[in-house]
């Protein structure tokens, strides 16, 4: 145990050596990397807070009914009853005239220019709940939900749920792919900068091998070479999304409270900052595996 712990010290510090040693060249890789990891861990966060938004908004399934200027309260009344005794709604909510003028000048900043209004432009309206959210069915009860007596306008706004679902979906499908292509590209960062370093220490490895040295002995720290390329990699990754979000927070929140909301850019989480260095670090594992193997086969064959 003592020896296998003494062999992966030092191949740790063969590593750090190897790294000081050429300062300016790991940099440029390490920030390589970290650029290249930069682009999913970024587009992932922006699709996280895109869910949350979407997440936020009234529930698309819901549908308003807004009453004409000549209903009475014993008209509002009968249509009450009438909604509450359907199977298909599962939920009323009445939101009178003077309730939604208030609620949006209130909103909006607009208290003194709807004080001046010489009548309430608003009318009444219900906001109903369906029991069953299939889009034909909503369809369907809007179509009799429209005929009811006393009833201007139905509205359902399902469709533009349905189209910010598919738009949040493409994005995922897109991140998945873009995640994949610079997964490889990553791997194949690792393994041309090991290969550089395999073909600097040819002779060396070829004397190892004569003297009694295995592969995995000197397989060992270009493996921790390419692990530990990867996880600094990473960390830059992880900086670089930080500090965008950082930047673009006060411009989102500025663009949020002119739509009369409050909202803010949320970074990588812990779990998500902890995938993101380990799957560097596997990436930089991989790239240098797949090198030195390759290399120690050519050589085998000499």
């Amino acid at each position: 145990m003592k020896t296998w712990l003494t062999h992966h010290l030092q191949a740790l510090r063969a590593t750090l050596t190897q790294m000081l040693a050429t300062p300016f060249s790991s940099l440029f890789t390490l920030f390589a990397i970290g650029i290249t990891l930069s682009l999913p861990a970024g587009m992932a966060v922006m699709l996280d807070n895109a869910t949350q938004v979407a997440s936020n908004l009234p529930n698309p399934n819901e549908i308003s009914i807004y009453m004409d200027d000549n209903a009475t309260p014993a008209d509002i009344k009968k249509l009450q009853t009438t909604l509450s005794t359907r199977t298909d709604i599962a939920h009323t909510q009445f939101v009178d005239k003077q309730t939604a003028l208030t609620q949006i000048s209130q909103q909006l900043g607009l208290t003194r220019l709807v004080n001046e209004l010489p009548k309430n432009p608003l009318p009444d309206a219900w906001i109903i709940t369906p029991a069953d959210t299939d889009a034909q069915h909503i369809t369907q009860l809007v179509s009799t939900l429209q005929k009811f007596p006393h009833v201007a306008l139905v509205q359902a706004d399902y469709k533009w749920s349905q189209r910010l679902d598919a738009i949040l979906q493409l994005g995922h499908d897109l991140f998945t792919l873009l995640a994949g292509i610079l997964a490889v590209a990553l791997a194949a960062i690792t393994s041309n900068t090991i290969r550089l370093q395999i073909s600097t220490r040819h002779a060396e490895i070829e004397v190892s091998r004569l003297i009694g040295a295995t592969d995995r002995y000197i397989r060992r720290p270009f493996l921790y070479f390419g692990a530990l390329q990867g996880l600094l990699g990473g960390m830059i990754a992880w900086g670089v999304v930080f500090v965008s979000t950082q930047l673009l927070t006060p411009q989102v929140q500025h663009l949020a409270t002119l739509y009369a909301t409050t909202f803010s850019i949320q970074p990588l989480s812990l779990m998500q900052s902890a995938a993101l260095l380990l799957i560097s670090t596997a990436l930089g594992w991989i790239g240098a595996y797949f090198a030195v193997s390759r290399s120690l086969a050519r050589i085998e064959k000499r």
